[in-house]
């Protein structure tokens, strides 16, 4: 059983996503911003983020991994930088920016479509929890 922490201000896909999640034995958080999801992190020290990009910003999302993946030995989210990150997210449907994750620009481990259905979710979820 995982610790999985989503972080998106859609309470309606956060509920989508926590079912198929729970159901599969996992523990569920949520926060519904990048600055609650920051705080959760360090409460709960999750096993697998799953990460929206547009929240209070277009590009909050994007700023969080980048928290969350900075290199700086005494960078405030050291001990979490190797948490898997699946980002979920309908910015492809919504606007015409295209990425996938990159190191640099995007570091983030995997990159879902909002439509994803629960078993596609699950899968990857089980994917990124394995090899962690």
């Amino acid at each position: 059983m995982a610790k999985i922490l989503m972080i998106d201000d859609d309470p309606d896909i956060t509920k989508a996503v926590s079912l198929p999640i729970k159901s599969s034995g996992h523990e569920f958080y949520s926060a519904n911003s990048g600055s609650e999801g920051l705080e959760q992190v360090k409460q709960i020290n999750p096993d697998l983020i799953i990460l929206d990009v547009m929240m209070e910003s277009a590009t909050e999302g994007f700023q969080v991994s980048h928290k969350l993946r900075d290199p700086s030995p005494d960078a405030e989210y050291a001990d979490y930088r190797d948490i898997p990150i699946l980002m979920l997210t309908a910015v492809h449907t919504t606007t015409s920016l295209r990425f996938e994750p990159d190191e640099d620009y995007l570091p983030v481990e995997a990159f879902l479509e909002k439509s994803a259905d629960p078993d596609e979710l699950l899968a990857k979820v089980e994917e990124l929890l394995e090899s962690a």
